[in-house]
């Protein structure tokens, strides 16, 4: 049996979003035996690489569909315009605050972090991410640290693409491990 069989990850992601670090985890997941779907408020998505726009992807689940009961555990890619749209979106906010609330693992990299701001379930946390929002996320109450990953009750981040090897063990530890009742925030 494959370590994680049986599980199912949401990736919750708008156009602008890192195509590495939406590609990566997702490999590393499913190689694990979890099913993914990706996740957006849009119908299409476009992804960054290399200073250019990746070819348009269909997502697997509209996020007006999506029910974070479904999912044993989120992801959010970073980019600079992903989690930019994604925290202007109520129900994208509320989508990943469930997550927060039932103590399921979530994993954010490099400017992913910064949706999860919004959710206010931040205070007191260590995280990492992309520098030019640590004073977003210290302004958010997180004990900010220069690490390749942070894991926090399940809450794990990471800064950078080339962190990406260490950011997929550790979130595939995390799930393995399943609801971590530290993290809940009800």
């Amino acid at each position: 049996m494959s370590r994680l069989e049986g599980k199912k990850i949401a990736i919750l992601t708008h156009t602008g979003y890192e195509e590495s670090e939406l590609k990566s985890p997702k490999e590393a997941l499913e190689n694990e035996g979890a099913t993914v779907h990706v996740i957006s408020p849009a119908d299409e998505i476009k992804g960054w690489k290399n200073g250019d726009w990746t070819s348009p992807i269909n997502i697997d689940v509209a996020l007006k569909d999506a029910h974070p009961d479904d999912y044993h555990a989120l992801v959010v890619p970073g980019g600079v315009i992903n989690p930019d749209k994604l925290r202007m979106d109520k129900d994208a906010v509320a989508f990943i605050k469930s997550f927060f609330e039932s103590g399921k693992p979530i994993g954010a990299i490099c400017h992913g972090p910064q949706v999860l701001i919004e959710t206010g379930a931040l205070e007191g946390r260590e995280m990492t991410s992309w520098p030019s929002i640590k004073t977003d996320l210290v302004n958010a109450g997180v004990n900010w640290v220069d690490e390749e990953c942070v894991c926090d009750s399940g809450l794990v981040t990471s800064r950078k693409p080339d962190d990406l090897p260490a950011f997929n063990r550790k979130l595939i530890e995390e799930i393995r491990e399943g609801v971590h009742e530290d993290q809940k925030t009800v």
